[in-house]
């Protein structure tokens, strides 16, 4: 990232509930004052952190669109609430709308307007906050972000049976005892994350970094999520944001991969039910195509945003 424009800063936020004063990390690479919208980023997990986004610094380097990346409270450079552990009351959706509108508003980006970009989780929040019709937002990307859990766990359940039967064994084993921290159950699990989570080998360092967050703190993930990726027992087991989907009004696209742990079915929903959308499934990617399919993907998200 030599030679580019970057900013980092931090916006006061006043969370609900937190009790304590809280801060959102960010940090801007290009100009806001620049012609172009920028492009405001929501990364996955809960509680995945941004590094594993920052392959869409293309975006500027190529169209330059300002993008603008942040730690979502809970992980990262942002304030942490690990004595919310279970606490569903505080871990929702709409502790992230605020913040995410908060930040919105820090920036300044309400008059000139915002392009927004979800992965995976991040996807599900992109698509609620646009289903409020938020003043500002001009496009929406949905990068495999399901519109549905329930349709998500079950095709997860699909996945997992065609895994090998070792390995199935292994997690179903895990799973009972309640163990998701052996080293029996991460190479296990690495089976599934290497077909349909990231297909390239090694895993690019940027995306490590998610399961570090992870590990350094669960909190956020543990209450909505769940122990694991195909575990959803948190507070997001029963969401259907596809339901809320006709309220979003801006023109929209959606990208899943080929071999994504988002399948077809989990994306569907949202292109059944958005007015203005366009859905293209990259065919050698899985769940990360910003990684594996980058300078497509890059090319898709570009051409869309910019598109009169």
């Amino acid at each position: 990232m030599e030679n580019l424009p970057i900013l980092e800063g931090e916006a006061p936020f006043s969370a609900p509930h937190a009790g304590k004063p809280c801060k959102t990390w960010y940090k801007i690479v290009g100009n806001l004052d620049s012609s172009s919208p920028p492009l405001v980023t929501l990364h996955g997990g809960p509680g995945g952190g941004h590094e594993y986004m920052t392959s869409l610094i293309d975006l500027f380097t190529v169209y330059k669109i300002p993008v603008i990346f942040y730690d979502q409270v809970g992980c990262g450079r942002s304030t942490h609430f690990r004595e919310k552990m279970g606490d569903e009351s505080f871990w929702t959706f709409n502790l992230f709308y605020e913040e995410l509108d908060n930040l919105i508003d820090h920036l300044k980006l309400r008059e000139k307007g915002f392009f927004l970009l979800g992965q995976s989780w991040g996807g599900m929040l992109g698509g609620a906050y646009a289903s409020r019709r938020p003043r500002g937002l001009k496009k929406l990307i949905l990068q495999s972000g399901p519109a549905s859990m329930p349709i998500f766990m079950k095709e997860c359940a699909k996945l997992l049976a065609k895994l090998p039967e070792e390995v199935r064994r292994t997690l179903e084993d895990c799973e009972k005892r309640g163990d998701y921290e052996s080293p029996e159950y991460e190479k296990a699990s690495a089976v599934f994350y290497g077909r349909h989570v990231c297909r390239l080998n090694p895993m690019p360092a940027e995306l490590l970094a998610v399961f570090a967050h992870l590990k350094e703190d669960p909190t956020s993930y543990n209450t909505m999520q769940g122990p694991s990726e195909f575990i959803v027992k948190g507070s997001l087991k029963d969401w259907e944001g596809f339901r809320d989907a006709h309220n979003i009004e801006v023109e929209t696209l959606l990208l899943n991969g080929r071999y994504d742990e988002m399948t077809d079915a989990c994306i569907e929903p949202w292109f059944t039910n958005i007015a203005k959308v366009k859905w293209v499934t990259l065919e050698e990617s899985s769940h990360v195509c910003h990684w594996e399919q980058r300078e497509r993907f890059i090319q898709l998200c570009g051409s869309f945003l910019k598109s009169a």
